[in-house]
């Protein structure tokens, strides 16, 4: 009797940690990643958009969104993202000619990623015109 009450105790416990509730964030891009391709200075803005959809059940609010470099301007939603509703960070690379490879950091209340972290990659290459 006791054997029984301990496993079903294991099972009870280990299974809260499946049923996260509050904000989730689930990005369209593949890998969370934004691919430029290869791209000139002056045929290309170098603005992009990584839309989001909060999947969970409260409230989603972007807290803060970093760049790995000032040629990287991030742009996050001033209001929270309700459940089933889609957002979007807009991204500014500067278009220096070289390979594209930055990283975004988005924090967030998502329950879905490791303290809220969410990291966005955006990479390519701007060929001089």
């Amino acid at each position: 009797m006791k054997n029984i009450a301990t496993i079903i105790a294991v099972v009870l416990i280990s299974s809260l940690g499946f049923s996260q509730t509050g904000a989730k964030i689930e990005f369209k891009a593949k890998d969370n990643t934004i691919d430029y391709g290869t791209v000139t200075k002056k045929g290309d803005n170098g603005v992009r958009s990584f839309e989001f959809t909060n999947t969970g059940d409260a409230p989603l609010i972007i807290s803060n969104v970093l760049s790995t470099c000032g040629c990287t301007v991030p742009t996050k939603p001033n209001e929270p993202i309700m459940p089933g509703k889609t957002g979007k960070i807009d991204i500014k690379y500067n278009m220096q000619a070289g390979p594209i490879r930055k990283t975004i950091t988005v924090e967030s209340n998502a329950v879905n990623y490791e303290a809220g972290r969410v990291p966005l990659k955006i990479k390519g290459d701007v060929i001089a015109d």
